[in-house]
């Protein structure tokens, strides 16, 4: 059984979800077993939700509140834990489970991934995907992902492993000048010791095919999970079989992909190029 923490219920959205599913649950009669067994999940897993490990999901709030008999008040706080994250709602769950992370590994064929973008290439994407939003809205999308970055400089944070493929390089997002700074931010991350940054070039094209954009996740504690994303939409898969299929198709990438130095002069060669732009 997860432990309940000493957590202030008032402190925000998702505090009170968790205060609000402990307090139904107990006044239900029900452990966190019992709970778990009646909508389709495991006692830790409804503790997660009670102590905060674990974003809350509307289609598991939708069953506790039929068992719990609570009309729709879960369902109800889980709307608005969500949106407190400031991300998309699809990728919340999976932004959610980040800081937990031992290992995150990434592929890329389109753009550079958040963790790894400068501030001035993710406004550049963010206002192209999000052409008729308010420029502070933008601003806010903007700030979130820097925000999020502060994962890579946490004294322990997680090994990022991200393959990139060529064409994410040579996409001149925003500008040349936003481009050269981008690039030499990933030099900068890929000298770290808990950062690896591999290209994958079109020469190996060929070789292993990953579609969109997917980040693999291991953790201490948990089983892993994997995040896929495509345009205005995102899946996190926790189904064992789902995931060692992704973890697969990432080992071939990784294999076609150009090793680590000659992944970072790669870099260096394309900072030459957007520098003489």
């Amino acid at each position: 059984m997860t432990q309940s923490r000493n957590t202030d219920p008032y402190s925000d959205p998702r505090a009170f979800y968790g205060s609000e599913l402990c307090r139904l649950r107990n006044e239900a009669g029900l452990t966190q077993e019992e709970l778990g067994r009646r909508v389709f999940c495991s006692g830790s897993y409804i503790g997660q939700f009670e102590t905060m490990l674990r974003v809350p999901q509307l289609e598991l709030s939708q069953l506790m509140d039929d068992v719990l008999e609570s009309g729709q008040h879960l369902q109800r706080l889980c709307r608005l834990a969500r949106k407190a994250k400031g991300f998309a709602d699809y990728a919340v769950d999976a932004l959610d489970l980040e800081p937990r992370a031992k290992t995150i590994s990434e592929y890329s064929p389109v753009l550079v991934p958040g963790l790894l973008q400068t501030q001035d290439y993710a406004h550049a994407i963010t206002r192209a995907a999000q052409p008729f939003v308010a420029s502070g809205t933008v601003d806010g999308y903007v700030k979130a992902r820097m925000e999020r970055q502060r994962l890579l400089d946490h004294p322990s944070p997680p090994m990022l492993t991200s393959v990139l493929q060529e064409s994410v390089l040579r996409s001149c997002i925003g500008s040349s000048a936003v481009m050269r700074q981008q690039i030499q931010h990933l030099i900068e991350m890929a000298r770290r010791t808990q950062v690896v940054i591999q290209v994958l070039p079109f020469t190996a094209m060929s070789e292993a095919f990953m579609d969109s954009m997917v980040a693999l996740m291991n953790f201490c504690d948990s089983p892993p999970v994997v995040y896929t994303e495509g345009a205005q939409t995102g899946r996190l898969v926790e189904e064992p079989s789902l995931v060692e299929h992704n973890w697969r198709l990432y080992d071939l990438v990784r294999t076609a992909a150009l090793s680590r130095s000659a992944s970072l002069e790669f870099l260096e060669s394309m900072a030459k190029e957007y520098a003489a732009l």
